[in-house]
């Protein structure tokens, strides 16, 4: 048997400096398939998709709201050649009523110790319209070393040099932040991996840099510090979400190789210029993540917060307009609100301005986004911060 999965492309932000890195969902899901089924690969963001019937199903992966009418897309034309086609994904999850007008089947949740039993269905021509897995999820010892061998790692380098590989050591989050849906997608409780088969797997790659893609580390003191110390024999280098500012925490993270942390900016207080500074007394940098549009923001609130960024010495900043993804908590009070202008799926990548700002209309809040971008590189653009970044590596 032969699946083509198949990863499409998204409109990426023109301010952004772009590059490519493998991608996360599909070599985890690919784990789940059996050994003996045969997966081709397609990432449609670094090559062409070629629409060949010389496979059995047809497998989407969707992450992103604007990568999703592009796998419809590719979906119709399939289907019209005969080949039936199953969703999944994070964004699948977000938008399953629209994704089954595209599919003959969508799978909801997390595809450990499940997707035999669809390949099985599937053999046996009983495809099932759904399959609802949300909030069921798998043992998380059932999450096994990803499926990397699908990838052709030629694609996935930047001048040069490879781009970071892409673990995770826990699953859900027991935060709630206004702009996130993984509460809704991974659930509210922290699920950490076991660290064992997070250093075997880690230890398996081969490369020294590793994005660990959790959506943050510090959920368990504990926890955080016994993983620090399981990964340091590695002497491997990674990036990841935020990690606990804590003494010991940091201490323990700087050994294990930590190179540098996307840190929420969400105001101009202390408390953030302290946190970047204590990142920085650790050797670790820091890539902030802001987002613009807020209902505590107006036009001279941003320009105060490009000029505070500047001041704290950020590595790298990285700016997004606040976006009411489907089932985060902003999107629900906006909806209440009336505030969401529309649903055009492609123009919600951050970028776009898809909601009623409270404190200036749309197109001020876009010329702003446009401001922030090019004030905080204008001496210094961003692909010389990120060689910075990689300079690090050598520390």
């Amino acid at each position: 048997m032969k699946i083509k999965l198949i990863y499409p492309a998204w409109p990426k932000l023109p301010q952004q400096t772009e590059f490519h890195l493998p991608p996360h969902g599909p070599v985890n899901f690919s784990a789940s398939i059996p050994a003996d089924v045969e997966v081709e690969f397609i990432d449609e963001n670094v090559e062409k998709l070629h629409f060949t019937t010389d496979c059995d199903l047809i497998c989407i992966s969707i992450m992103l709201t604007s990568q999703a009418p592009r796998g419809w897309e590719i979906a119709d034309q399939y289907r019209k050649l005969g080949k039936k086609v199953i969703f999944g994904g994070i964004a699948t999850m977000l938008h399953p009523e629209e994704t089954k007008l595209h599919a003959d089947s969508v799978f909801l949740g997390e595809a450990e110790t499940r997707f035999p039993q669809v390949l099985e269905d599937f053999k046996n021509n009983q495809l099932k319209p759904v399959y609802d897995y949300m909030n069921d999820f798998p043992p998380i010892e059932s999450i096994v070393k990803a499926r990397r061998e699908i990838l052709n790692y030629e694609h996935y380098t930047y001048r040069g040099i490879k781009m970071v590989d892409l673990i995770h050591a826990s699953r859900g989050c027991r935060f709630n932040c206004f702009p996130c849906c993984t509460g809704y997608l991974g659930g509210k409780i922290f699920r950490p991996r076991v660290i064992d088969q997070v250093v075997e797997e880690m230890a398996s790659i081969d490369n020294d840099k590793f994005f660990i893609v959790d959506n943050s580390l510090a959920q368990d003191k504990k926890w955080e510090i016994e993983l620090f110390k399981a990964i340091a024999p590695l002497k491997k280098r990674w990036c990841c979400h935020p990690i606990e500012d804590d003494d010991e925490v940091l201490k323990y993270a700087q050994e294990a190789g930590a190179w540098y942390v996307y840190q929420a900016i969400f105001d101009t207080s202390d408390y953030i210029r302290n946190r970047v500074k204590r990142y920085h007394d650790h050797g670790i940098g820091v890539e902030g993540t802001i987002i613009l549009g807020t209902d505590d923001q107006d036009e001279d609130y941003i320009k105060r917060l490009v000029d505070f960024l500047l001041e704290i010495n950020l590595d790298l900043a990285e700016f997004t307009i606040l976006t009411p993804f489907p089932h985060s908590p902003i999107y629900f009070d906006l909806k209440k609100q009336n505030r969401i202008l529309h649903s055009n799926w492609l123009e919600y990548n951050a970028g776009n301005v898809v909601f009623q700002p409270k404190n200036m209309p749309p197109e001020q809040l876009q010329n702003m986004y446009q401001y922030a971008w090019d004030e905080f590189y204008r001496d210094e653009p961003q692909r010389v911060k990120m060689a910075k970044l990689f300079k690090m590596l050598k520390n």
